[in-house]
């Protein structure tokens, strides 16, 4: 018994062709294309019944996972927030990239901004915060 490896991080949004370009940005490869999910199986899983939803699966280089969720019922009516950084709960997921300032700069042409400044963590990271679709937060680290 035990955790023998991570398999995905799961994220819903309310608009799944934004969520995808915006992590392709990032540089994630999206694998297969999207696919619709509804039945029992699933509303078993996540105690939600009616569930149709439509999901997308993105890897990284190294082969991390993003699965993201836009559902269409059960309707959920409440707004995503923006969240502050000290929200209890999953806040961040991160990546390391070649090139942070580079990943900012494009993402920032697309509306997404910084949460503050990136930053040089003891000669190690250069490090920032984006928020991204739905107020997700990103991670945006570059190993120096």
């Amino acid at each position: 018994m035990g955790v023998r490896s991570m398999d995905h991080v799961n994220i819903t949004v309310s608009d799944l062709d934004a969520a995808i370009a915006f992590f392709q940005d990032i540089g994630l490869e999206l694998e297969g294309g999207k696919m619709a999910v509804e039945g029992e199986w699933v509303e078993n899983i996540i105690a939600l019944d009616g569930v149709r939803e439509d999901i997308a699966m993105l890897r990284t280089p190294d082969g991390s996972k993003v699965e993201l969720c836009q559902f269409h019922t059960p309707v959920d009516d409440r707004e995503a927030d923006a969240a502050p950084a000290n929200r209890l709960g999953l806040r961040s997921v991160a990546f390391v990239v070649d090139d942070a300032q580079a990943v900012v700069d494009e993402l920032g042409r697309k509306g997404y901004g910084l949460v503050g400044k990136l930053q040089n963590f003891e000669d190690m990271f250069l490090i920032g915060y984006v928020r991204g679709p739905d107020g997700i937060i990103v991670s945006i680290n570059q190993e120096l």
